[in-house]
């Protein structure tokens, strides 16, 4: 399983950007979520989706905000995108997509993407 995340970047207080994870190998069985880390702070998930299409918000801070996707393209490919609307200089962090098990969230993740650096401005 390789996951490679994009989308990142620098952008003004209220504004959006949407992230992407490609997911690669024998994903299909897996839940994808996205997480993020602020510097000398802990790793906090974000959403995730599972292999059926369940979605899993951990923190409180983005329902209304965030949304996450997951798009199949074939047996061995799929992409997870998290759409960020209103986004607050409290979002900025570096955002890491994962493959595991939604509900067990950080300890259920068995593979790593490397991070994309989200900034927000204010």
């Amino acid at each position: 399983v390789q996951l490679q995340a994009s989308g990142g970047g620098l952008v003004q207080a209220g504004g959006s950007l949407r992230l992407s994870c490609a997911a690669s190998g024998f994903t299909s069985s897996y839940g994808i979520g996205w997480f993020r880390q602020v510097p000398g702070g802990l790793r906090e998930g974000v959403l995730c989706v599972s292999s059926a299409g369940v979605t899993t918000t951990y923190v409180d801070s983005v329902k209304g905000r965030f949304t996450i996707s997951r798009v199949k393209e074939d047996n061995t490919k799929e992409s997870v995108d998290l759409q960020m609307n209103s986004l607050q200089p409290e979002d900025t962090a570096l955002y890491y997509c994962a493959a595991g098990d939604c509900v067990e969230g950080f300890y259920g993740m068995n593979y790593w993407g490397q991070g994309t650096q989200v900034t927000v401005s204010s």
